[in-house]
């Protein structure tokens, strides 16, 4: 049994989120830009022979149905190894439906852990294409960089985006994906725009007197559906414009320091305090994933 392999599952954030359309599979197309943080959940891996398990099960999600367990297992099987073994033991601290992509990072931190202690050397587009069997935001955390995407989320062109700090705001709901992309008012849409437009409209959306606009397809049907979501927007955009990440349930707006960001978490009102969670982190270019798996070569 080797020793422990301790990793990050780095969160993300949607600066943008445009659906394109609906393929006739009942997937999306959309056009995003995925900011990585360097905030987020913790795993530790070590092998064993043969069995797989996960030593810190979630509440209320089966082991066949947590993301690491079914990533572990994908894994195991493409490499068509059955002595193959893991113990898995994750430090959750990231919102489970809140949009922030936490177990989509905890599956692509174990395929990326997992394919280096069990000595597999795959390609990192072999195991990006694995994860996408997973999630659609997989991908992105397979890959390690901040990046633009479009397709279902999949097609990616890694782009260096400015280390923003943000101030993260969780509500108290849980979101569920499947039930904003079948919502009959989702904006299905919007025109497809290039790169550059997008940088341009976050950039502008991100001036301190910016108007409240827009970015994300999802975010009016979410408002509307849960009220906490809309009242933490609209607390957050009285100091920095606030936005939906993903189909929610956080919320987040940029500043330049990390003391700007701190000081305006310390105001949030006692009636939210009590309900709310928030956090502070900064945007990262690159994954930190890949540097702690970098140190160990």
């Amino acid at each position: 049994m080797s020793n422990w392999l301790t990793l990050p599952c780095p969160a993300k954030l949607n600066l943008l989120l445009r659906i394109n359309g609906q393929l006739p599979n009942g997937y999306h197309q959309l056009q995003t830009l995925f900011q990585l943080l360097d905030y987020g959940d913790q795993l530790s891996l070590r092998t064993t022979p043969n069995d797989i398990r996960l030593l810190t099960p979630i509440p209320g999600v089966p082991d066949a149905d947590n993301l690491i367990v079914k990533a572990a297992l994908m894994l195991k099987q493409h490499a068509q190894n059955p002595d193959l073994g893991c113990e898995l033991k994750l430090e959750k601290i990231l919102p489970m439906g809140g949009g922030i992509g936490g177990g989509s990072s905890d599956a692509a931190t174990t395929l990326l852990g997992l394919n280096k202690l069990w000595k597999l050397d795959l390609p990192t587009d072999e195991l990006a294409n694995l994860g996408l069997q997973l999630g659609a935001d997989v991908p992105v955390f397979v890959q390690g960089h901040s990046a633009w995407a479009e397709g279902v989320g999949e097609q990616l062109q890694p782009l260096e985006l400015p280390s923003l700090w943000y101030l993260v705001v969780h509500p108290p709901v849980h979101v569920c994906t499947a039930d904003i992309f079948g919502h009959p008012q989702l904006t299905r849409n919007s025109p497809v725009i290039t790169i550059r437009t997008a940088l341009d409209l976050v950039a502008l959306g991100q001036e301190p007197n910016a108007q409240a606009k827009v970015l994300n397809d999802c975010q009016p049907v979410v408002e509307h559906l849960f009220p906490p979501v809309k009242q933490a927007l609209q607390w957050l955009h009285q100091y920095s414009p606030a936005y939906l990440t993903g189909t929610g349930a956080c919320v987040f707006a940029a500043f330049e320091t990390a003391q700007q960001a701190q000081e305006t978490l310390a105001r949030m009102p006692d009636e939210l305090l009590g309900n709310f969670a928030g956090f502070v982190a900064q945007g990262v270019n690159r994954s930190p994933v890949f540097s702690r798996l970098q140190s160990l070569d």
